[in-house]
């Protein structure tokens, strides 16, 4: 029977953060993090195209979804992206921040983050235990019984930082809600992929322009066509469907309506900064020339075509040719096309987990409410970003505090502290 003062399950992102914070706290104490992988830090390597979105240049509570605007930003200020910047700088990882706010190692390389992680926690004094797969935590008057492939652990606290099901080739495969279920810890009544691509149907147009790309606004609307969530940026066409940073921010908006809704729609404005009385005005005044050139530019000239054909109009045919009743056709599918979404492509492609334990069952420390000693954090909680780095800060904020509470649970004489260096 091995045993540990913390034992952190998992050591991806979150749970190597909170290893290092944990055994920084635990005054000599045994940390240890098991994790079922063979090498560590999937995830890690495969983010940014293997580059890693460290985090952001500027993150707000505002720029998650699940759970509660306030709790999700107390976790935020505990360690905030000024504590990450100092954090890589001190394993000898400057980041660089661009054009889009996304801040990424200087050297291009996600091996260089991981490397990081891993030699703070061995500096820190954590042991990281791998291939060890955790299946069942028990709790008793001792504490907590940790049923793992390599035998069972004895530990004080425990910190569950599994992921949730995104990539689960990866490892993430979603056992470590069935874990903190049997804990008592609750679950939300959904969990779905999000950051994830849509699928067309088959045949659609779209998909025969695999590779093209366009700035967009996508809007999702209720049945009653009220305004629920509006997404600026590229969207990209694929051989199944659509992806591209504003198809993966707003998918999980899209997922939410349609299950409560399931009238909800999501519309494309392929020309965000033309107005549709603009476009109906320039459509009239066109004359002789193609229709398709009253959308090219600003849409790529296949894109037009396509656009035209969504609304019914010959793309070679002459404005002046174009009857009323098709020229606000024409506009319909310019300014609010329907999508007609078939789902998505699932959890094995998806950046990040919708939904999990719902910071209302975890205190402030995202201790469990139904089981003291245990914390949770990273992708197992009900917390998911948009894309740019969001939900790796995420990552690193929770997985700080979690790790730096589940070591002070210990009734250690240790006052608490937050941020890189304030600790």
């Amino acid at each position: 029977m091995q045993k540990a003062a913390v034992i952190v399950v998992g050591a991806g992102a979150a749970g190597l953060m909170a290893a290092i914070h944990a055994a920084r706290v635990a005054g000599g104490r045994r940390v240890v993090a098991l994790d079922s992988a063979t090498r560590l830090g999937a995830k890690i390597r495969i983010a940014g195209g293997g580059r890693c979105n460290v985090t952001h240049h500027e993150v707000a509570a505002d720029d998650f979804s699940g759970s509660t605007t306030p709790a999700i930003r107390r976790v935020l200020r505990a360690f905030d992206v000024q504590d990450t910047i100092a954090f890589f700088a001190s394993g000898g990882v400057d980041l660089k921040r661009e054009a889009t706010g996304k801040l990424f190692p200087v050297t291009d390389r996600a091996d260089d983050v991981l490397r990081v992680l891993v030699e703070s926690a061995t500096t820190s004094g954590a042991e990281l235990v791998y291939p060890a797969r955790v299946t069942a935590i028990a709790r008793d008057a001792d504490g907590f019984l940790v049923q793992t492939t390599i035998g069972p652990w004895r530990a004080d606290a425990v910190v569950v930082a599994t992921g949730g099901r995104s990539v689960p080739r990866t490892g993430s495969d979603g056992a470590g809600h069935g874990v903190v279920q049997a804990l008592g810890v609750p679950l939300t009544p959904r969990i779905f992929p999000a950051l994830v691509p849509v699928r067309l149907p088959d045949g659609h147009a779209l998909r025969a322009l695999s590779g093209l790309a366009a700035d967009v606004e996508l809007l999702v609307t209720s049945s009653t066509g009220r305004h629920l969530h509006r997404v600026a940026g590229a969207l990209l066409c694929t051989h199944d469907g659509l992806s591209g940073p504003a198809v993966l921010d707003v998918s999980r908006h899209w997922q939410t309506a349609v299950a409560a809704d399931p009238g909800a729609r999501l519309l494309v404005r392929w020309m965000p900064g033309t107005s549709d009385a603009d476009l109906d005005r320039r459509l009239q005044q066109h004359g002789a020339r193609p229709i398709r050139r009253a959308l090219s530019p600003p849409l790529p000239e296949r894109l037009a075509d396509i656009v035209c054909l969504l609304g019914g109009v010959d793309p070679v045919q002459s404005g002046a040719t174009l009857s009323r009743e098709a020229r606000r056709a024409l506009v319909g599918a310019a300014t609010a096309w329907p999508v007609p979404i078939t789902g998505t492509r699932g959890f094995a492609v998806a950046e990040v987990t919708a939904g999990g334990v719902p910071l209302s069952a975890l205190t402030a420390d995202l201790e469990a409410r139904a089981c003291p000693r245990l914390f949770l954090c990273g992708e197992i909680c009900d917390v998911d970003g948009r894309i740019g780095g969001f939900n790796f800060q995420w990552a690193w904020a929770s997985g700080w505090v979690a790790g730096g509470a589940a070591a002070r649970s210990l009734n250690l004489a240790v006052e608490p502290v937050a941020g890189w260096d304030r600790a």
